[in-house]
């Protein structure tokens, strides 16, 4: 990183522990120096023999010798030992455990510890079908089950396609509206390793106790890549605890690159805004129609409508207008079965394959001693894109957030404006602004390290955008490896 002196590298480092080998990790920091000898800035030691396994730890740690400190994401994972939970061997997940833990998150129990929103149990059987990325045909297989910022790995698998890790990983869920990562990598002793397939599962799409085929999805969770994945997956929470938690701030996931900037994504950022305004400029062509007489009866309906509203209006009708749009789309998703589509999914994939052939071009520029002249100009052009990309963001999860794209949400927004109704027809209004403002003056008195946050800010960032539904979608998968019920029962008729 240069001239900087808050640098985030967002690295990520496999390392190899053995048992007779001092589990201290060692960080050294250095001033990159072109001309001369690199300088050094300071160093830290990490005793690891104290750290839980299979778990993510959060880990601050002041430099010595130096200024400054390191935040760190440390996970010892991957472990072969039958004695770790990790090995669905010795792990037992019997009608008991699951009748507790449906117990531990039941509502009577809401608010016994209301920042235990859930538990997730991730059941990681096979591989199939997976790219061969060694010469000799063959990979070398391991998984990596991420939660936001808890990551977990299986063992590899050495020359196979068809890895079987059996393996099973528990997370505590802070937010249901997280995604579930599988990724499958190829271990390279001498480079990096290679990527082999990903596949995102929101934890609202589980369905607890299904053994299912998940479809590998490349980087970008647009297209299918080689191979799919046997998972099993349970998730229990409390549904009170997560409603409120969806009205806080969301988790910043630390392991997420700063998109840079590329012609195709700002174009397809731009279109996404014009997407956003076409309904926007449509309404007000309407209401233009109607000032202007185009339909004489469009006209009169519309200037009727507008007397009887505004003499009757009171605020409480403003959630219910909301409302009705709920019930109206609602009603479309109980008829069709279907969410409502108001984009289509197949311009997003055309411009990502644009993507690609442009990420081909920057590695031919990467060369080129212009980069460095050019970095400021593509900083700033970069955060143009950004801000773009998170406009177009805000206003197509308002949108998703009436269309039933996750149902969890839709119903609770529905919930709150019902609420909204009643307290804005028995409250006056500036009985609620007092409360409001009093609230807002008064936050940091109460609790001094509260974190300033916009309560319908944070619920919409919870919705997915139309990029997220499509990274988000499962596909069909070619294959499935069929049982011995299964296969008995195809013989029987033949």
């Amino acid at each position: 990183m240069f001239k900087t002196l808050d640098p985030q590298w967002l690295e990520q480092f496999n390392l190899h522990m053995y048992t007779d080998q001092p589990k201290i990790l060692e960080i050294s920091v250095y001033d990159k120096d072109f001309h001369g000898k690199d300088d050094f800035m300071g160093r830290c030691t990490i005793d690891l023999s104290g750290f839980e396994e299979e778990r993510t730890h959060s880990v601050w740690k002041d430099l010595e010798d130096g200024a400054g400190s390191l935040f760190l994401l440390i996970t010892i994972s991957g472990t072969m030992g039958t004695e770790t939970i990790s090995d669905l061997a010795s792990y037992t997940f019997d009608t008991a455990t699951q009748r507790d833990l449906i117990s531990k998150y039941g509502l009577y129990k809401t608010f016994k510890d209301p920042y235990d929103i859930g538990y997730l149990i991730v059941k990681v059987y096979k591989a199939q079908g997976l790219a061969a990325a060694d010469l000799c045909g063959k990979s070398d297989p391991f998984c990596v089950v991420e939660l936001v910022n808890a990551r977990l790995q299986t063992h590899t698998e050495y020359k196979t396609l068809t890895p079987e890790w059996n393996k099973i990983f528990t997370f505590h869920v802070t937010d249901i509206h997280s995604m579930l990562e599988v990724t499958v990598y190829d271990e390279d002793r001498d480079k990096r390793c290679e990527f082999l397939g990903k596949v995102a599962i929101p934890l609202l799409k589980v369905r607890n106790g299904e053994k299912k085929w998940y479809v590998l999805k490349d980087k970008k969770l647009r297209t299918r890549a080689k191979g799919q994945i046997l998972l099993e997956i349970y998730v229990f929470y409390n549904p009170i605890r997560a409603s409120l938690i969806t009205f806080t701030p969301k988790e910043t996931k630390y392991m997420q690159q700063e998109q840079r900037f590329k012609r195709s994504i700002f174009v397809k950022n731009v279109n996404r805004v014009k997407m956003m305004l076409f309904g926007v400029v449509e309404l007000l062509r309407f209401l233009n129609s109607c000032f202007l007489w185009e339909s004489t009866l469009r006209s009169i309906s519309a200037f009727v409508v507008f007397i009887v509203i505004t003499y009757t209006f009171e605020f409480y009708m403003l959630p219910v207008a909301l409302l009705i749009l709920y019930v109206k789309n609602y009603v479309i998703y109980a008829l069709t079965g279907r969410q409502i589509v108001t984009r289509d999914e197949d311009e997003i994939e055309e411009v990502d394959d644009e993507d690609d052939e442009e990420d081909k071009d920057e590695r031919g520029e990467e060369k080129k001693t212009l980069k460095e002249k050019l970095q400021a100009v593509q900083d700033a052009t970069a955060m143009i894109q950004n801000i773009l990309g998170e406009f177009a963001s805000f206003g197509e999860r308002c949108k998703n957030t009436f269309n039933y794209t996750v149902p969890f949400l839709s119903w609770l927004a529905f919930l709150v404006l019902v609420l909204a109704t009643v307290v804005l027809y028995f409250v006056p209004v500036r009985y609620l602004i007092m409360a409001w403002g009093i609230n807002k003056f008064t936050k940091k008195l109460r609790n001094p390290h509260a974190v300033p946050n916009n309560e319908l800010l944070d619920f919409i960032s919870r919705v997915p955008d139309d990029e997220e539904k499509v990274a988000f979608r499962e596909l069909k998968p070619m294959f499935v490896d069929l049982t011995d019920s299964d296969k008995k029962k195809k013989k029987k008729r033949n």
